[in-house]
């Protein structure tokens, strides 16, 4: 990605798109129950705010009513179709995770088969996007928190503490080549998670390969952890291998999301916020809402002139339901560089 003269002023970028993740599916009720929905008429409301406060991308879990992280589709279809009907210009981004959550204390946090997080591409309403990982990782996402993070909440419980710790995002050749396929064919859009530039490489083979022929569109995940670390030298480094095409947003946890959105948001890039990523406001005094995370960057995004996306645009900026018909199409519209005619491509690209 290149910074020109005015790459910095306002003017010359995008309004920002603002990504809420409100349901924080590693928390358990008790740990924020002033802003942790649990009933389905309250997960719809909880969209309806953030989006009111200005996030225009929900990233979306569900709840059971017991309070914990849903795995059941029905569940998906349900919260799907009632925030479409309240807030429907609001993009609907599906965590592909599904659901990690452990379901009962001490027990392992882990992500869905390959077959279940295939049915994502089932869903109905369909999502605009579904979060996809690209390349097995650890996530440790607790290795970044401090004790005074998780201090009296459930992620403080050593059970519970050592099954996040030890959390691995499995994603291999054989899930995500398919997963991509299915998403693309149901017109759902692929939002790429890349926890370090080894996986927006991986996507780039593919983009080169013909698996995927649509926008560039992710997060840069800089949680620690197995994922990209939280400091400016990790982020140029990474913005240095994308092309200038990319709509991408920056995710961090704790009190760093704060100011690596701010990073973001300079940059004219994209940011997220919400509970499942934070709790706290940066003195760590008190907590804070997803919504009121969403009106803290409004505030600072409206003081820095950049203006914050409307749903419409939102839609426009990320380029919800756009598809290319060609391996050069695709390159071309994300600012890649063309294959090169007569070289190796290699075994993968020719079976592809």
């Amino acid at each position: 990605m290149n910074f020109l003269d005015g790459s910095l002023f306002p003017e010359n970028q995008d309004k920002l798109v603002i990504t809420a993740a409100p349901y924080g599916p590693e928390w358990i009720p008790s740990d924020f129950p002033e802003d942790i929905p649990v009933s389905m008429e309250a997960q719809i409301q909880k969209a309806v705010d953030c989006y009111n406060a200005g996030a225009t991308v929900l990233h979306l879990h569900v709840r059971e009513l017991d309070g914990k992280g849903s795995k059941r589709l029905s569940k998906f279809n349900e919260l799907i179709a009632g925030v479409r009907k309240a807030v429907p210009d609001m993009i609907i981004q599906v965590g592909g995770s599904i659901s990690f959550a452990p379901e009962t204390d001490g027990a392992a946090a882990k992500w869905l088969s390959d077959d279940t997080r295939h049915m994502l591409a089932e869903l109905d309403p369909k999502p605009d996007q579904v979060t996809v990982t690209v390349n097995t990782s650890q996530m440790n996402v607790v290795e970044q928190m401090d004790v005074e993070d998780i201090a009296g909440t459930s992620l403080a419980e050593p059970d519970n503490n050592r099954a996040y710790a030890n959390m691995v995002v499995p994603s291999t050749p054989s899930f995500f080549e398919e997963h991509v396929r299915r998403l693309t064919k149901a017109g759902i859009q692929s939002a790429f998670q890349f926890y370090n530039i080894n996986s927006f490489e991986t996507v780039e083979r593919l983009i080169r390969r013909g698996v995927y022929k649509g926008p560039l569109v992710c997060n840069w995940v800089a949680i620690g952890g197995g994922m990209d670390q939280p400091t400016v030298y990790s982020l140029s480094n990474f913005l240095r291998a994308i092309p200038d095409g990319t709509m991408l947003t920056v995710e961090s946890s704790m009190r760093n999301v704060l100011p690596i959105n701010m990073m973001g948001l300079a940059m004219g890039l994209h940011v997220r916020c919400g509970i499942e990523d934070n709790l706290w406001n940066q003195s760590r005094t008190a907590k804070m809402t997803t919504v009121q995370q969403i009106e803290q960057l409004v505030r600072i995004s409206r003081e820095f002139g950049r203006e914050v996306a409307t749903g419409k645009e939102a839609r426009k900026i990320c380029k919800i339901g756009v598809f290319y018909e060609t391996v050069e199409e695709t390159l071309a519209a994300n600012g890649f560089a063309p294959n090169a005619k007569g070289r190796q491509q290699g075994f993968l690209r020719k079976a592809a």
